[in-house]
């Protein structure tokens, strides 16, 4: 037997003996990672090998970058240094590093009050308005609802609410079939107590985020991203916006409506959303200042609460599972928490000197509660340079008990991650005072 040969048989013979081995003696399989730990709540296992953390004794320490002090690191002490200097450079910081910036094609916008079919209220006055987007047969449709009170005499505030679910009063048509199939699935509602905003003389509007844009990962091939291509583009180009940039634009595309209904008072436009959109609309508001008022709940991670602060979601999870929200380039701060040029701090201060509301709730670990306050109260130096109240305290204020005295609110609920009554209460309360709306 030459050599070749010989050897090629005891390659063979290896092969045939390991294939043995494993059939005699099977490797185990790697036992499964748990995907809660033992108090419920959500594990996420990061490609940065990062794994999601609730116990405040292993947060560890962080730096947050000072909203008041210039990248060449002079100081911000007055008011036209903020409004000229520092405000802009971290618009541009948000605009370059996380959501984007608006395309310089993004479409033409135009509306129609149309008569339709749906459910009303009780004393209110009801508006359904599509909104054009785009131009030709390509252009796509969005549909906002409008109520005011019926006995109203003037321009009311109103709030604009950024919905998951359909507009309240809006009965859309059936969607198609999926390709499977199955019957398709609507998003759960989450429409504010429109009866009540009534009862206390504001208007209330509402949209749904996924008409002006989808939020998914094919998300570029359709919605506002895909109206403003140039022919042959199939992205956003580097740097253009994310989801959460082109639903901050869309909120503003229905407040330039709002602006020109003789029913609203558009310079008393409160911007609400939750969650995901509880993120947009800190943005929208920072981009858009006729926004005067903004109420963001259960935020979170690149939302409200610090993103260098490691508990719940982190920032290794929004960049893994949810990199369509953001610029194309945010991935990058995977890992690299301490890098980041600004927090979600900064974000509020941006909305500054107008009031911001944030919501968390006690079983909503996941959203990091703790650090949404810790988020206000490092915005606290830009309202008091502005000549406005902070948030009132340093300390976790006590369950159910809102802090509303001040530009800054917030509200610790009992409960799960939504707006619950008792958070509509206070922003009712708060937003009430601010924009001076009373109880008819």
């Amino acid at each position: 037997m030459n050599r070749f040969v010989r050897s090629s048989f005891v390659a063979w013979l290896v092969v045939f003996a390991g294939i043995g081995v494993q059939a005699a003696y099977p490797v185990p399989p790697a036992p499964a990672r748990p995907t809660k730990d033992a108090n419920g709540n959500p594990l996420r296992y990061a490609a940065t090998g990062h794994v999601s953390n609730y116990d405040e004794a292993k947060v560890g320490s962080y730096t947050l970058p000072d909203p008041l002090v210039l990248k060449s690191g002079r100081p911000v002490r007055d008011v036209a240094t903020w409004t000229k200097v520092r405000r802009p450079e971290l618009i541009g910081l948000y605009e370059q590093e996380i959501f984007g910036r608006v395309p310089e094609r993004a479409p033409k916008v135009s509306f129609a009050e149309v008569q339709s079919e749906g459910p009303g209220f009780a004393g209110a006055v009801r508006k359904h308005i599509v909104v054009t987007v785009g131009e030709g047969a390509a252009a796509m449709k969005v549909n906002v609802v409008l109520f005011t009170p019926s006995a109203a005499t003037k321009p009311v505030p109103v709030a604009l609410q950024l919905l998951f679910g359909d507009p309240a009063g809006y009965t859309p048509p059936p969607p198609p079939p999926s390709a499977d199939g199955k019957a398709p699935v609507r998003r759960f509602n989450d429409a504010g107590p429109v009866a009540d905003f009534i009862a206390r003389g504001w208007g209330y509007a509402s949209v749904r985020y996924t008409e002006i844009q989808p939020d998914a990962a094919t998300t570029n091939q359709a919605g506002v991203q895909a109206q403003a291509y140039a022919p042959g583009q199939t992205k956003p180009a580097p740097g253009e916006w994310g989801t959460i940039a082109a639903w901050a634009w869309g909120a503003s595309r229905v407040l330039d409506y709002l602006e020109t209904d003789r029913a609203v008072d558009a310079k008393r436009v409160a911007l609400v959303g939750h969650s995901r959109l509880g993120k947009t609309v800190l943005w929208a508001g920072a981009r858009d200042p006729r926004f005067a008022l903004v109420f963001s709940s259960c935020a979170g991670e690149m939302g409200s609460s610090l993103a260098r602060r490691d508990f719940g979601e982190s920032l290794d999870d929004m960049a893994a599972n949810f990199p369509w929200q953001f610029v194309s380039t945010f991935p990058k701060y995977a890992g690299r928490w301490s890098d980041l040029p600004v927090d979600t701090h900064t974000i509020i201060a941006l909305n500054a000197p107008r009031p911001v509301f944030v919501t968390a709730g006690t079983e909503d670990l996941w959203a990091d509660p703790h650090g949404e306050f810790l988020a206000l109260v490092a915005a606290g130096p830009v309202y008091r340079l502005l000549g406005k109240p902070d948030v009132g305290a340093s300390v976790l204020p006590a369950l159910d008990t809102p802090l509303i005295s001040g530009s800054l609110g917030f509200h610790y609920h009992t409960g799960k991650h939504t707006i619950t009554e008792s958070d509509w209460k206070a922003f009712f309360d708060f937003a009430g005072r601010h924009l001076q709306v009373t109880v008819r």
